[in-house]
């Protein structure tokens, strides 16, 4: 047996004949992964897929009417995957391990088992760990088949032999291909057992949801070529030991990016969250200093989230800078707009913000409420329970218009806010709700002379 040995980089996968601290292909340090390959074998199995050529089509012939849609049962998760499962998709679900990916995988089987056919393989549970879980989430339906397999090329013998609709891999690190001399999990074997999920879900339009380890800063484990192989990535977003889970999704070739589901973990499994802002803001104290109400845009739904700023005298050198949900770098930026702009004096102070509820704010239309939770938190002062903060703040502290205002307020008129800070641009030709005020402001300092 001729065996090879290289270097192959888990991130982008690059391959070298000798170790290099840095990879040539996408710049990162310590990435590269001695591999031993076979020179007799083919790496990819083939077992159960076919090589036929398949035949070319115009782009004008080629006819979307007869794509297909599941319905999963969980409206959330038919909202990230932009309506519904779609037939013959490569669905990558990640985070952090005890999060709910097992169990929400487990939890549609109970609807698509009433119509569709599913096979559950399992590397890391026996047939019976899975039943336990499944009669404590009240899954029975007959259509569901159980597998507990490690080797690539007998998962896809049971794929042929039971011709299933829908294929559950957890998880894809605990997949091994015989021609690949390396341990599961390793760069090379991750990145050729989801190349071989992929051609058979699209050879035969098989759904399969292939379950992801995230390494420890977050990121889906193996190579990054991985993600550009699935149609669809979600990620599993919160703490373990809070209740509520949000799913993101980060890549989708069917539907928007911007979707997010919101579900709560019970007993029985995870629960829809139906009014993700009631539960963001519920439990708020309208008297506590340095919390501010804002709106974020999650795909076409608006979410009321509660920023918190505790702002106290700093005992080091340095003033200490902490965030929690909302990237660090830009609650830096606002502090030095405030300071500079609005003569708010922050040098000798430490400034924590957290985003309650566990959500991650990305979208910059918070910089608002933001820089009015940081001015309450250090004048110790409380915001108005029924006012919230809309807009993006600019270096010059002037304010930037948002994009769709109208439903931002329309989802705080809902719950029973009354006022809406916002950049003036912004409130023209918008549609307000009856007993709802817009204060339009041109500044960050106009817009903090609200809270006096």
């Amino acid at each position: 047996m001729k065996t090879k040995t290289t270097y192959i980089c888990r991130e982008c996968g690059y391959q070298t004949a000798k170790w290099l601290g840095k990879c040539p292909g996408c710049g990162q340090w310590n990435t590269l992964d001695e591999t031993v390959i076979n020179k007799d074998k083919n790496p990819v199995p083939s077992a159960g897929i076919s090589s036929a050529r398949r035949p070319i089509s115009r782009l004008q012939q080629v006819s979307t009417d007869s794509e297909v849609r599941y319905t999963t049962g969980l409206c959330e998760l038919d909202r990230v995957l932009g309506g519904g499962l779609v037939k013959g998709s490569l669905v990558l679900v990640g985070g952090d391990p005890g999060i709910g990916k097992s169990t929400l995988l487990l939890q549609i089987c109970q609807s698509l088992g009433q119509s569709k056919k599913i096979l559950y393989v399992s590397g890391e549970e026996s047939e019976r760990q899975i039943k336990l879980r499944a009669e404590r989430l009240g899954v029975d339906s007959d259509n569901i088949y159980l597998v507990s397999e490690n080797d690539v090329a007998s998962v896809l013998e049971c794929i042929n032999q039971i011709e299933p609709d829908i294929v559950i891999i957890d998880s894809i690190q605990t997949m091994n291909c015989e021609e690949i001399p390396s341990a599961s999990g390793s760069v090379p074997q991750v990145r050729e057992s989801t190349n071989a999920f992929m051609r058979i879900a699209k050879q035969n339009d098989i759904s399969i949801f292939i379950v992801g380890h995230v390494t420890k800063d977050g990121s889906l484990a193996g190579p990054r070529v991985m993600e550009h192989m699935v149609d669809c990535v979600l990620y599993f977003e919160g703490d373990r030991q809070m209740s509520f889970r949000i799913l993101r999704a980060v890549k989708n070739r069917f539907g928007s990016t911007n979707e997010i589901g919101v579900f709560e973990m019970a007993n029985s499994g995870l629960i829809e969250v139906e009014n993700p802002s009631a539960m963001l803001i519920e439990g708020r104290n309208d008297n506590n200093s340095g919390s501010a109400i804002v709106c974020t845009m999650e795909g076409s739904r608006g979410v009321l989230a509660e920023i918190q700023a505790l702002v106290t005298p700093t005992g080091f050198g340095n003033p200490r800078r902490m965030s929690s949900g909302i990237d660090l770098n830009r609650v830096i930026l606002m502090i030095a707009v405030l300071e500079k702009r609005a003569r708010v004096s922050l040098s000798n102070y430490d400034v924590y913000i957290n985003v309650a509820g566990g959500l991650r704010i990305d979208e910059t239309a918070v910089d608002l409420g933001l820089c009015a939770a940081i001015v309450a938190g250090k004048n110790d002062i409380p915001i108005p329970g029924d006012i919230i903060f809309i807009g993006e703040v600019g270096l010059g502290g002037e304010l930037r218009s948002v994009s769709q205002p109208e439903k931002r307020i329309s989802e705080a008129a809902k719950l029973g806010f009354k006022t809406a800070v916002m950049p003036k641009q912004s409130t023209k030709g918008i549609k307000i709700p009856d007993g709802f005020n817009i204060k339009g402001v041109r500044t960050v300092s106009e817009a903090l002379s609200y809270l006096k």
